[in-house]
């Protein structure tokens, strides 16, 4: 019999098979923490400018300062915050120049994506922007602002959806990240949010109606008009404060 080789070396060690969905609770937090923070930012509960202070943070999100920081970086990159060295994260300022490059952008890819929108939107999808638009309005006409803003978000997103462009859908998104609290603002204005309200009707006609250039211009317009009611309203807080 043929003594055994011993086999020199550290010894294999074990691989257990890791079941799907383990070790959740991390990542969870984190991005559970940056939906939380991006609507106390967009919401104006933490303002432009102040200063993110992360132990009240942590305190009142139940979180650690490690997914906190994560969540900060991941907003940085949104244009929501600003990471300065030995100062933190800072709540990025609303600037009135910004606020005019961001919505002549959004302008143009909305544009477009409503223009493809109207040829190929599905009679189903018609139907749901229909309803999504007098859900809006009932908010609008009882005063819910918070509540019209998210559906005004959905229908944004519904329509550029329904160009069917998959990298025409990831530019809005990033877009629409750096401008939501910019179209929040802009309702604080009363006669902007009853012009706006006006304007989305519009432009669901003219995609019901399946007319692209027409939906393309009034998304376009509708999108610039909130720009120009964030830019003014901007530059008339910056003459006040000087």
């Amino acid at each position: 019999m043929q003594e055994q080789v011993k086999r020199r070396g550290r010894p294999r060690l074990h691989k257990p098979a890791i079941e799907r969905g383990a070790r959740i609770a991390r990542p969870a937090l984190h991005v559970e923490a940056v939906d939380r923070l991006r609507d106390m930012i967009v919401h104006g509960a933490l303002p432009p400018g102040t200063r993110v202070a992360e132990a009240t943070i942590c305190d009142a999100l139940g979180v650690s300062r490690t997914p906190l920081r994560e969540a900060l970086k991941l907003l940085a990159a949104e244009g929501l915050v600003e990471l300065r060295p030995n100062r933190g994260a800072v709540i990025t300022p609303l600037r009135a120049e910004e606020s005019r490059e961001l919505f002549e952008a959004m302008s143009g890819i909305e544009r477009i994506g409503a223009e493809l929108a109207a040829r190929r939107l599905t009679a189903a999808q018609i139907g749901k922007l229909h309803s999504l638009q007098e859900r809006m309005e009932a908010h609008f006409a009882a005063g819910r602002r918070d509540e019209y803003f998210r559906l005004n978000q959905r229908i944004h997103q519904a329509i550029i959806a329904g160009a069917k462009n998959d990298v025409l859908v990831q530019t809005h998104t990033w877009l629409l990240s750096r401008a939501e609290r910019a179209r929040y603002f802009a309702l604080q204005t009363p006669e902007r949010w009853a012009q706006s309200v006006d304007e989305h009707r519009a432009i669901l006609k003219a995609l019901q109606e399946r007319d692209a250039t027409l939906a393309g211009r009034l998304l376009s317009e509708h999108v610039s008009h909130t720009g120009d009611a964030v830019s003014a309203t901007l530059d008339k807080n910056t003459a006040a404060a000087a």
